[in-house]
């Protein structure tokens, strides 16, 4: 993800008044709550929370959902809104200004803003709730285009991803590491990870990135209208980690997870994070994080990523700081 200059905000879409049967949320307008990255008071217990996710497309925004919905039912007082956003760069920004408390981050864009490198300038107040799951790099196509590698790239038209977004910034370290400019050698059309896969299902772009857990719904979608390639990308991991950080590592789509799928596809692979501001109140964090920890049945019923909440590791994040209060729940379950 050689990171591109943070963009002016986009105008956001708010959530309405359902996801799904289990998701019943109200919509968010822009998170009055908690101070800026000047100062002011930290997100309290009892107090409205904006949760930053993703696009609809992808995993943050429903799984968002099932978090906020859980979190809402269970804290006192407390009511979680989500908000669709171009996810991980975005998410970062709204916690530093304080229009959001809670954010998803995949794990180099949050080390990035954790500590004031490439795309952020300075070190964001920010710290870690948990490592809640895996994304797994998608690049993705149709077998019409007989794109089959990083280098078969060159010259077509590619969505890296939303501009903002994680995805981007990993399938520009991507290309990279394959000896590829992601600013020359494509044709870029920066789109979130649903407009992409109807622009390659209209023949508008022939290939796009996608930073995700799995299954991913829109790619799914796609597998089911059309021959679904997965471009490999585990061979680059090495020279990214040594690069950028320990936060990438290789580990492979399973056989199966997308329709006509029928070989493991192996990837690169960053943790993500669930984000708070640093002045958030430490009771907050702790609250937030046994919630989330201690009904993984009921969030597996909104996403399969869920199966890979684990207390027991969450809390080993090397490139931010864990929580307070977050570490002490991580403490208390041994």
């Amino acid at each position: 993800m050689t990171s591109s200059p943070i963009p002016a905000r986009p105008t956001r879409r708010l959530l309405g008044t359902a996801l799904a049967a289990a998701l019943l949320l109200t919509a968010c307008g822009g998170g009055e709550s908690g101070g800026g990255a000047g100062g002011g008071e930290g997100a309290q217990a009892g107090g409205p929370l904006t949760f930053a996710t993703g696009g609809t497309g992808g995993v943050y925004y429903p799984y968002g959902g099932g978090i906020a919905n859980l979190l809402s039912s269970e804290l006192e007082g407390t009511t979680v809104t989500v908000q669709e956003t171009n996810a991980s760069v975005d998410n970062m920004q709204l916690l530093a200004s304080g229009q959001a408390q809670l954010a998803f981050g995949l794990g180099d864009v949050v080390s990035d803003a954790a500590n004031g490198e490439n795309t952020f300038t300075e070190a964001l107040p920010l710290c870690s709730l948990g490592n809640i799951y895996n994304n797994f790099t998608h690049v993705f196509t149709t077998a019409a285009t007989g794109i089959t590698s990083i280098e078969d790239l060159r010259g077509k038209r590619v969505s890296p991803g939303a501009v903002g977004s994680a995805s981007e910034v990993t399938a520009d370290r991507i290309m990279e590491a394959a000896g590829l400019d992601p600013q020359a050698d494509i044709e870029r059309a920066q789109l979130g990870v649903a407009e992409t896969v109807a622009a390659i299902q209209d023949g508008t772009v022939d290939a796009g990135f996608w930073s995700g857990g799995l299954p991913t719904g829109a790619i799914v979608e796609l597998a089911n209208n059309a021959d679904l390639v997965l471009i490999p990308t585990a061979e680059y991991t090495d020279a990214m980690a040594e690069q950028y950080g320990d936060y990438y590592f290789a580990d492979e789509i399973p056989a199966n997870t997308y329709e006509g799928q029928t070989e493991a596809s192996p990837q690169v692979v960053s943790p993500n994070i669930l984000v708070a501001r640093t002045d958030m109140d430490e009771q907050l964090q702790q609250d937030i994080t046994r919630t989330i920890f201690e009904n993984k049945e009921q969030l597996l019923t909104v996403h399969p990523a869920a199966e890979e909440l684990d207390p027991a590791t969450a809390g080993e994040v090397a490139f931010i700081e864990t929580c307070p209060g977050a570490q002490a729940y991580f403490d208390s379950v041994g």
